[in-house]
């Protein structure tokens, strides 16, 4: 569960502007669903979203050839995502703690959920957990902010003198680190690849945003350049 959300911050305060936002969303999503296509290897098969919040990744799994099943800690969000269609079943559970058996699903995607996690306990049950519950030739699928761009560093640097609240609103969005995913992900069993979805900030101006797209296409897949992202995502197959 996310820590309360202050408004009243610094960055709010100073750089607040809905269109570059919307326009860092719809980018996201349509990065994502590039890197997907082009690196996944599956065309359908059974997901699972945990901490599936009010936004599970349909936009990247879409039915028919997927089903899917999104996980949170209480029933509110992935019953009413049932209910809506989103979602085709919905389950209550904690991340590390799942009671699910083994080699039940495809793909297992943590969508801007493991840099919260981290804040309350360690990432190795998770991605053990993640490990345990794919079919063989699955993979866990992670997309994280990173601590590499100079927007994840001062994140970190807020977090780490007490600042975090004050200066973007939450002391529990901490940017994970390349080296960190990708360890954890070979602990666990899987072999990882690291692809920058964006290098662009959805504080930035949206003219700025426009201009630095192009980068995110020729570096985003590039192994050193991808670390300085500011949206990772993280591809970690279990072995067929």
């Amino acid at each position: 569960m996310s820590e309360v959300y202050d408004p009243d911050n610094l960055l709010d305060r100073l750089l607040t502007d809905g269109e570059a936002r919307q326009l860092q969303y719809d980018h996201l999503y349509l990065r994502e669903r590039e890197l997907l296509d082009r690196r996944l290897g599956l065309e359908g098969g059974d997901v699972l979203s945990v901490g599936c919040g009010w936004n599970p990744g349909r936009h990247l799994f879409p039915r028919p050839a997927w089903r899917m099943t999104g996980t949170e800690l209480n029933e509110v969000k992935p019953d009413a995502l049932v209910e809506n269609g989103t979602l085709d079943f919905g389950l209550v559970g904690r991340a590390g703690e799942l009671g699910l058996p083994e080699a039940s699903f495809d793909v297992v995607l943590y969508r801007l959920v493991l840099h919260h996690v981290v804040f309350q306990g360690p990432l190795p049950p998770v991605f053990a957990e993640a490990a345990r519950l794919l079919r063989p030739g699955g993979a866990l699928v992670c997309i994280e902010p990173g601590a590499f761009h100079p927007v994840g560093a001062g994140l970190c640097l807020a977090n780490a003198v007490g600042a975090g609240t004050a200066v973007h609103g939450t002391p529990d969005d901490v940017p994970l680190s390349p080296p960190r995913l990708m360890r954890h992900a070979w602990m666990a069993g899987l072999r990882p690849e690291l692809h920058a979805v964006t290098f662009t900030w959805r504080r930035m101006p949206a003219p700025l945003q426009r201009a630095l797209w192009p980068i995110d296409r020729a570096l985003g897949s590039r192994p050193r350049a991808a670390a300085a992202g500011h949206t990772l995502m993280l591809i970690a197959r279990r072995s067929a």
